[in-house]
């Protein structure tokens, strides 16, 4: 039987349910009803019976949601992994080991745990299932994801050289920069007291450097052990670029903590094609016989001066002002000076007090040392302390000195003016806070590679290297993703408004529309790069079991908003 639509002249076609036959080997049909009249729901839902089909009370009963999966995420950020062709990059040839790396990767950057909730993630039926179904995973244990940090650590001097292939070139400017993260636990050698950026009192740590390309891209990254000064980390970087990525010139690009004059003398100079940038600390400042005669009218139209000094032979010094950054030098310097003195008078009160005062040269002084040590503005107070009684006052020759330097520093180089002009060489000192931007990506804000609970220094450092490796995945991602994010994407438009390269960077047009209104030009909500993956994951893949005789289950996708459409085209990938 069938349902046969038969043509009616103007009127509508008739709705026939017909049978076929044979009859002396011809074949024929007869109608059976005439179904005209009923609802073209029913019509369609007695031809699916027809069909094979089963008819059912309640469409919502006929399917089931066996798993439901969040898949836009993964996509996003597997999808992207692969065009950027993170894999070969790891190793040229497939392995299982390769393929766990990838995952943990993609998981650091979608959900930073640790390898054994990591491994947990990929389970089955768990948040990561989508990332474990679409790299072809079995089922994974926390023993192998070990094993895997084991393979990368052995693989990272390759992947590092292929990575320096493909972002650095000759005459690069390479940015480095120095961070620490802290320990859990007390057992890995590596581990030692040190300076902590972690604010992070009585913990171990590790220190680690990160080298960059001018752009912010991560190349390479080693660990140190916890107590390694900065500047001693600076020889082994310096032979990486040089000897193992076989670039003949390269410029470096360091802070003035780690690039100091003495290790310029005993690192750097001599090097054959190496070329430096870096700042001078405010002692060496001190130094330069130009510096108190400069009038700051010199500074009213670029922002700086470029002069040399027989302190620093063979060097270019940028002498840089920032009025705005004066302007907070002395009123931060002007409230520690006050809060010091507010603690000091309660200790001369102390002395003077009826009963129970504060005697002996000793006890004073403790209590003195102790605020002191707490507001940092000790060279700024002259002090009188006797067994009887405590006096201050204010240095106010050395408050003079200092403020002089108010809003001041100096850029050096070695590079000629031929090679680069003062206003570049001063940009790319301040290209740096790409890395500390880095830094803060990988320690806080999105991948966490603090705390550390690895304790053989070979996973310490691969589980470093790890967190390297998924912030050059997400440092592509915003790279793409930036007109969907609070970024500013036409970085252009904002380096010409700025009126010198010392002021403080500005912010494009665009990027202050999507601050003010929270929307972009399409009038899609603007998110942080955690919100957009958070906002990707109702993108759901799901497996659907229908309620009918020999059905199989099957894959579905569900639909996409518009946010989602437009982040995957920013990132060239098809849903």
């Amino acid at each position: 039987m069938y349902i046969d639509l038969v043509p009616n002249r103007s009127s509508p076609p008739a709705v026939l349910l017909r049978e076929s036959y044979r009859e002396d080997g011809k074949v024929k049909k007869r109608t059976l009803a005439n179904l005209s009249k009923l609802p073209p729901e029913v019509v369609e839902g007695l031809r699916s019976l027809l069909r094979g089909g089963v008819a059912v009370e309640e469409l919502s009963e006929a399917f089931e949601i066996v798993q439901s999966l969040p898949w836009g995420p993964v996509r996003a950020v597997l999808g992207t992994a692969r065009k950027l062709g993170l894999e070969s990059l790891l190793s040229p040839s497939a392995c299982p080991q390769r393929d766990r790396v990838m995952a943990m990767i993609v998981a650091r950057v979608l959900d930073p745990a640790s390898k054994l909730a990591t491994a947990r993630g990929l389970g089955k039926e768990a948040h990561l299932g989508a990332l474990r179904t679409e790299l072809g995973l079995g089922e994974i244990r926390s023993e192998q994801l070990y094993d895997a940090l084991d393979w990368l650590y052995l693989q990272q001097a390759a992947i590092e050289d292929r990575l320096a292939r493909r972002h650095l070139s000759e005459g690069s400017l390479v940015l480095y920069d120095v961070t620490s993260s802290y320990f859990e636990g007390r057992a890995c050698p590596l581990a030692a007291y040190g300076y902590s950026r972690d604010a992070k009192k009585g913990k171990l740590q590790v220190v680690f450097g990160l080298l960059c390309n001018r752009e912010g891209c991560p190349i390479a990254v080693e660990v140190f052990e916890g107590n390694t000064g900065d500047p001693k980390t600076l020889k082994p970087q310096i032979e990486k670029v040089k000897e193992r990525f076989g670039l003949e010139r390269v410029v470096f690009v360091g802070d003035r903590g780690m690039l100091t004059s003495a290790r310029i003398r005993e690192d750097l100079q001599g090097v054959d094609g190496l070329d430096w940038i870096s700042a001078l600390r405010t002692c060496d400042i001190r130094k330069l016989e130009a510096v108190p005669g400069l009038q700051l009218s010199l500074f009213d139209e670029r922002g700086f001066v470029e002069l040399t000094d027989p302190a620093f032979p063979g060097e270019r010094l940028i002498v840089c002002r920032n009025p705005l950054l004066a302007e907070e030098r002395a009123r931060k310097r002007e409230e520690l000076l006050e809060a010091t003195e507010r603690e000091l008078d309660k200790i001369v009160r102390a002395t003077q007090r009826p009963q129970r005062k504060l005697r002996g040269k000793d006890m004073i002084g403790l209590r003195v040392g102790r605020v002191l040590d707490k507001f940092k503005v000790a060279k700024h107070f002259r002090l009188e302390i006797t067994e009887t009684r405590f006096t201050y006052r204010r240095d106010e020759d050395k408050i003079a000195q200092e403020a002089a330097l108010d809003g001041i520093y100096v850029v050096r180089t070695s590079l000629p003016a031929s090679a680069m002009d003062a206003g570049d060489v001063v940009r790319s000192y301040k290209g740096l806070s790409v890395v500390e931007r880095a830094f803060r990506s990988t320690k806080t804000v999105d991948l966490h590679v603090r705390p550390i609970y690895h304790y053989l220094p070979e996973r310490v450092r691969a589980h470093v290297f790890l967190c390297m490796l998924a912030y050059y995945l997400e440092w592509h991602l915003r790279d793409r993703l930036a007109p969907l994010l609070f970024d500013d994407e036409d970085r252009d438009e904002a380096q010409a408004q700025c009126d010198s390269v010392v002021a403080p960077a500005e912010v494009s047009s665009s990027a202050r529309k999507k601050a003010s209104t929270g929307h972009t030009v399409d009038g899609l909500a603007v998110h942080s790069f955690r919100t957009l993956l958070d906002a990707l994951a109702t993108l759901t893949k799901s497996r659907i079991q229908p309620h009918f005789a020999t059905s199989e289950s099957f894959e579905k996708i569900s639909r996409p908003t518009p946010l989602q459409e437009k982040a995957f085209s920013l990132l060239g990938l098809r849903l």
